[in-house]
């Protein structure tokens, strides 16, 4: 008797990314993948930079309403 193991959503095993990383690569071609990657990393750090200048602007609200 096997028992089953619940499937957690946005889990993926080894043959899933690789199967992934395969057609990524079949879709975009070798050159450019390192463009997307950059392009990937400028947007994670624009929403890094934007995400902790809204958490800096609540912070500073709060010790404005806090003081008066």
């Amino acid at each position: 008797m096997t028992m089953t193991h619940p499937v957690l959503l946005g889990v993926l095993g080894t043959n899933e990314i690789i199967i992934i990383l395969v057609i990524v690569l079949l879709l975009f071609g070798g050159k450019k993948i390192p463009e997307l990657m950059r392009g990937l990393g400028k947007g994670v750090r624009e929403f890094n930079d934007a995400k902790s200048n809204v958490k800096r602007e609540i912070e500073e609200s709060a010790t404005d309403k806090g003081t008066n």
